[in-house]
């Protein structure tokens, strides 16, 4: 028996691009009341996966369903339940935040005392009532990402899928767009959350689907994923003074030592331990050696960039 609290299916979706296979029988599920993320790198093929399920690229092969029904074609009814807001900004810049959403909101068949409506509770999602006059050109790139958004939401979908709305935008308005979107989900809505930024998706998500190469390659809530992963231990050290040149090239010979990136202040170092019992002797062994003392030492619990990182590498993504 289907679950009735799942909303939006996606079964076997697969999509090529000559030689490229770009999504491989991705599957994935979205229940009422919760934020799903689809978290990877870039080239991961989240994009892809949230395009299919909105229907803007037809799949090579797989389902998609909503309320259990598969969707069939773009005149399907049950597209009118989604909302999509793509990493693209949609806006026209010569027209006022209120005349872009009245522009959206015919889109969607709205009219009359209904239209107002939406557009009055769009400018209050995305916080710009008092600015509802006033050309999108003169807008900064967070209030054009929060009127972005808006638009996607004048229907009042019940699944809204989103594309990484946050790129380039300032640390207000990504709050603003967290609250709203934590608010979306508390009233019910459905939202599929695409992102590479992990303090996003341990803020935002209820579930995570982690995808590389086109494919799942772990699935479940966050804590569930840290618990069952073979993670090695972190250790932040402070150091008495900022570490010499050559430091990190004596650790990294040491064997099961990975330095990561430094910590908050200059003397500070961050390591990846195989084992603490065995590898933090050798460690403090080669900063005595360097003439450096040790002035505080703390373990940090396996992170989600840890899982992130042992689960589709290291390596950098253009």
């Amino acid at each position: 028996m289907s679950d009735p609290s799942v909303i939006l299916q996606a079964r076997g979706l697969r999509k090529r691009y000559g030689t490229q296979e770009v999504v491989r029988s991705m599957d994935l599920s979205l229940r009422r009341g919760e934020i799903l993320g689809l978290l990877g790198p870039n080239g991961a093929g989240k994009s892809t996966t949230v395009s299919m399920i909105a229907g803007l690229i037809e799949a090579d092969g797989g389902d998609c369903l909503i309320d259990g029904q598969p969707v069939r074609g773009d005149a399907d009814p049950r597209k009118g339940l989604l909302g999509l807001v793509p990493q693209e900004l949609a806006l026209h810049e010569t027209l006022s935040a209120a005349s872009n959403l009245r522009a959206f909101a015919a889109l969607y068949g709205l009219s009359g005392q209904r239209l107002a409506q939406r557009v009055d509770a769009a400018l209050d999602i995305a916080g710009l009532r008092d600015r509802a006059g006033d050309t999108v050109a003169e807008f900064s790139g967070g209030m054009k990402r929060r009127l972005h958004i808006a638009c996607a939401l004048l229907h009042d979908p019940a699944i809204v899928i989103l594309d990484e709305p946050t790129v380039g935008v300032d640390p207000q308005s990504r709050n603003a767009i967290f609250e709203a979107l934590l608010a979306l989900r508390d009233a019910g809505k459905a939202l599929l959350y695409t992102t590479h930024y992990m303090e996003e998706a341990e803020r935002l998500c209820d579930r995570l689907l982690i995808v590389d190469h086109g494919q799942v390659v772990a699935s479940g809530r966050t804590r569930e994923l840290l618990d069952a992963a073979v993670l090695v231990p972190t250790v932040c050290l402070e150091l008495d003074r900022a570490p010499p040149a050559g430091l990190a090239e004596a650790l990294g010979r040491l064997p099961g030592v990975q330095l990561l990136a430094g910590g908050e202040r200059p003397q500070q170092l961050r390591l990846e331990l195989a084992s603490l019992v065995q590898g933090l002797p050798a460690v403090l062994q080669c900063l005595a050696g360097q003439g450096l003392g040790l002035q505080g030492l703390q373990t940090e619990r396996p992170s989600l960039e840890q899982l992130f990182l042992s689960l589709t590498g290291r390596q950098l993504r253009d």
